[in-house]
């Protein structure tokens, strides 16, 4: 008899100290040949020593988790094999090949490392199954058989022949060891089978395993069958996230498909939607459970509840009504604008006064460059909201506004939910920037939209056309601006609380530029503070020969552009530099701009004002006559309601007796309006254009440094007009200090600066006769 069938009655022959070695991921079995690497240095010692003795006996066992490198006694079972190493094979780093050849179960008693021999050694004893075979073993074999044949199949890892050998064994612990050391299950279970001495338990523990193996297996198969089946056109991506979905619902555990879910319940109840927002919410999460997870429907679904579910339905920031803070943060940041900070305080006022939240939306008129926009930064600041900003210049699509609904591809919310959900907040100030620059087209009218937006008694509904659920905005603060109100539709401006930002004075911008615009300037540009020193009359040079607007912003860049050549020069030199009106176009180059305009009256020639979006301007009128039919030539882009007060005043003219010895009938009229690409309506001008026509049928000169505004009629009466604080400004800016205007514009002169209206002579008249007396003296 061999030494494996010798086992059972001489297993006191085997010694009972031997050296050991801890085996990974494997658990080697009676019967059962293990090739294997030995490289950790007790392991190779161990071999050493076995190999030194006659028997070559080593107690092979296994580790409990493979990945510790320097196991101890816990780390290893207390159940191993006796075993014979029949081959060896030292390598040239020290680490040993070896074969082992598995004889019998051994148990551990006691497991030290011994110092001397630098390995394990383990005191063991060899149990022995005293089974007698019967009936119920045999049948027991077979059946295991059975199920070791049909594990092999489903596994195609076994070839069927190796399972006819086994039928060949006859002895049960030899069948039960064997088909223990060709499954493959985990290490835990294979040494559970090997810790089974008695052969009928461990047969059956072997039955059930393998039952389970082919249970598991054969629904692995399953899976792959029926996944592979769904997604037979799908790229491989989708497929194998398909066969993970099978699986997790398979072992009935939650996906990241099922987690996205439940944060998306989760938020619902963090976020406080309200009722309406809620069942909708819960709705389209109940849809979403039902859709694969990577499908398209999917997808849009989930966008939709991400904008819904992360609304901040309940976030509000708390105001600060501190007038007297806000009143100082309005003051540091802008210098003048008072009548506009002085508004701004009492709607600030108020609403500490009354608590309420509603309130007049605001809209800042004025030219470019007077501080709109920054004026409603500093207020969102000072009451402590977050700030929006939206820009709707150029905006001609409704959705803009209003979000694309759902069923568009890429469709998104609108830029007013954008916007707050941005910041998240509820009640932000909201800047709508450029209201008049809006248009409109087949797409729809964005001015419409915001009909509702801006009316406190409708916004608390307000619903985007992407959510579809009303979202209530009356808690925002809305601050719209604009140029010029005549490009916003009625129906709006009426929801509008207007105030009008006037141009700056020239004491007002030679103040910005010292406070605010150089020493932002020098610090852009790099500049040290005492490296650049700009002389004030330089500044006032730069505003009367370089730039020209009611704002600052060009007044900015001039600056900004000597802060750049000063940078060039204080590198090369070392040396401060200082900016004097000597030595100004050195920095700044040829002047855009000669006084010439207040010189300009003559024979023909009238100065009168003009008020666009960018500020007030003088305008040149030009008139002169020649024989002809009594044709009116006008040129210079003129409006419809310009040419008009041209013909009204050429009626007052004719009807006053003006001209007698003139032959009107066989006399051209041609009135020229200089920058004649620039358009020019508005009825402004009359009183200008009935001056100019006049001087040239009575071939006198109009008075020089004298300007007019005023709309006239037929009859002669000076009508009131609009702009009077930019056109005045305009006329003091080209040194012309006489000013006619009409009597009824008398409450406007008081927004001029005072120290403005002490240099200027203000001439109030109701008539035409009254402007002709100072322009002509008598006719």
């Amino acid at each position: 008899m061999n030494i494996i069938d010798d086992i059972k009655n001489e297993t006191s022959s085997y010694p009972a100290n031997l050296p050991a070695i801890a085996i990974r991921d494997v658990v080697m079995f009676p019967g059962m040949s293990l090739p294997i690497s030995v490289d950790r240095q007790k392991s190779v010692m161990a071999i050493e020593l076995a190999l030194g003795t006659s028997g070559k006996y080593i107690i092979a066992v296994s580790q409990k988790a493979a990945e510790i490198d320097e196991p101890t006694a816990d780390d290893i079972y207390k159940f191993g094999v006796l075993a014979e190493i029949t081959q060896s094979l030292k390598m040239p780093d020290g680490s040993m090949k070896v074969f082992l050849q598995g004889i019998a179960r051994a148990k551990i008693n006691d497991l030290q490392f011994n110092p001397v021999a630098k390995c394990w050694y383990a005191n063991v004893e060899y149990p022995v199954d005293n089974t007698q075979p019967d009936a119920e073993l045999k049948a027991l074999m077979r059946q295991t058989l059975d199920q070791f044949e049909e594990y092999a199949m489903v596994t195609r890892r076994i070839a069927i022949e190796g399972v006819s050998f086994l039928r060949q064994i006859e002895e049960p612990s030899k069948l039960a060891d064997t088909i223990a050391s060709n499954i493959i299950v985990k290490t835990q279970d294979r040494q559970d089978i090997l810790e089974t001495v008695a052969v009928k338990p461990r047969l059956e523990k072997l039955l059930k395993l393998l039952a389970s193996e082919v249970e598991i297996i054969t629904l692995e198969e399953k899976i792959h069958s029926k996944v592979r089946s769904q997604i037979e056109k799908s790229q491989k991506e989708y497929y194998l996230n398909e066969q993970m979905k099978a699986i997790q619902k398979e072992l009935r555990q939650k996906d990241d498909f099922q987690k996205d879910i439940d944060d998306l319940k989760a938020k619902i109840k963090k976020n406080n939607l309200p009722k309406y927002a809620a069942d909708v919410a819960e709705k389209e999460i109940e849809r979403l459970s039902k859709m694969a997870p990577f499908s398209p429907e999917s997808t849009v679904s989930r966008t939709f509840l991400d904008w819904l579910v992360n609304m901040p339905w309940a976030i509000s920031t708390e105001d600060i009504l501190d007038i007297n803070k806000a009143k100082e943060l309005l003051d540091k940041d802008h210098y003048g604008l008072e009548k506009v900070k002085e508004r701004i305080l009492e709607y600030l006022a108020v609403r500490q006064l009354t608590k309420s939240l509603k309130g007049p939306v605001l809209c800042f008129v004025g030219p470019p460059g007077t501080g709109k926009t920054s004026i409603a930064k500093s207020i969102a600041q000072a009451i402590g909201r977050k700030f929006v900003r939206m820009s709707l210049g150029g905006v001609r699509d409704e959705s803009e506004i209003r979000g694309h609904r759902r069923t568009y591809i890429g469709s998104m919310p609108g830029r007013i939910i954008q916007g707050i959900s941005k910041v998240k907040s509820n009640n932000p100030v909201f800047l709508l920037d450029e209201i008049d620059k809006m248009g409109s087209d087949w797409r729809g009218d964005p001015a419409a939209a915001l009909l509702e937006l801006l009316d406190p008694e409708q916004n608390k509904d307000f619903v985007d056309h992407y959510l579809d659920v009303p979202f209530d905005v009356s808690k925002v603060m809305f601050i719209t601006t604009a140029n010029s109100l005549s490009s916003i539709p009625v129906t709006l401006r009426d929801r509008l609380e207007i105030i009008e930002f006037s141009g700056y004075t020239h004491y007002e911008k030679r103040e910005i530029a010292q406070r605010y615009l150089l020493p932002r300037q020098m610090k852009e540009h790099g500049l040290p503070e005492g490296s650049l020193k700009v002389e004030v009359p330089a500044l006032d040079l730069i505003m009367r020969e370089y730039v020209r607007e009611g704002g600052v912003r060009n007044f900015e860049r001039e600056i900004g552009t000597i802060c750049r050549k000063a940078a060039k020069q204080y590198l090369e030199n070392k040396k401060p530099i200082k900016v004097t009106p000597k030595n100004l176009h050195k920095f700044l180059g040829i002047p855009r701009y000669a006084n010439t305009f207040a010189e300009e009256n003559g024979v023909g020639i009238a100065t009168g004002l003009a008020w666009t979006s960018v500020g007030g301007e003088t305008l040149a009128i030009e008139a002169t006559s020649f024989h002809g039919k009594g044709q009116l030539i006008l040129t210079g882009k003129l409006g419809d309601v310009m040419k008009e007060s041209v013909r009204a005043a050429l009626s007052f003219i004719r009807s006053k007796g003006y001209g007698k010895k003139f032959n009107f009938d066989k006399t051209d009229f041609h009135l020229h309006f200089p920058e004649g690409a620039v358009p020019k309506d508005g009825p402004s001008a009359g009183t200008a254009i009935c001056t100019a026509l006049l001087s040239v049928i009575t071939n006198k000169p109009v008075k020089k440094g004298v300007a007019m505004t005023g709309e006239i009629t037929i009859t002669g009466r000076v009508l009131p007009v609009g702009g009077i604080k930019e056109k005045f400004l305009a006329a003091y800016r080209e040194n012309i200090k006489t000013i006619l205007y009409p009597k009824e514009n008398e409450k406007d002169v008081s927004e001029i600066p005072e120290q403005i209206r002490k240099e200027l002579k203000l001439i109030p008249v109701t008539r035409m006769e009254e402007v002709i007396k100072v322009v002509f003296g008598k006719l």
